[in-house]
């Protein structure tokens, strides 16, 4: 099943930018949402016609980001839901958002609490 995908908002300003239309907006943040799950718990898979998260809770700045291997073809994302940040939800879909505001990928996955005191760091690979 396939969890993860560049959305059609996504691959539109791939295609534009490398004809030279438009220039790419960078990814700046990480959006977090609970709505990744249907109601029996089983991940929702994502269709790459999301605009938003199923269910957005929070959109984080991101930490962090490097190149997963040596062809420079995968980057990795990272930010982190601190202490005190989305206390007794549970974690089930995450989006990685550019400075334009749009969703360019989502990624669902099973539910994670999140409890008050502990932060909790997420990772997504945007592949080529």
């Amino acid at each position: 099943m396939e969890k993860a995908m560049i959305t059609k908002q996504g691959r539109k300003k791939l295609c534009k930018a490398h004809a030279g239309d438009i220039p790419l907006p960078k990814i700046v943040k990480m959006a977090f949402g609970d709505g990744g799950v249907n109601s029996d718990g089983i991940e929702i898979k994502p269709t790459g016609n999301e605009t938003a998260l199923y269910n957005e809770l929070i959109q984080k700045e991101i930490d962090s980001h490097g190149y997963t291997n040596d062809d420079e073809t995968a980057c990795r994302y990272s930010a982190t839901l601190d202490v005190g940040e989305c206390t007794g939800k549970y974690i089930s879909e995450i989006g990685l958002v550019d400075e334009d505001g749009d969703l360019i990928a989502i990624r669902t996955f099973l539910a994670m609490g999140k409890t008050e005191d502990i932060p909790l760091t997420f990772d997504m690979d945007e592949i080529f």
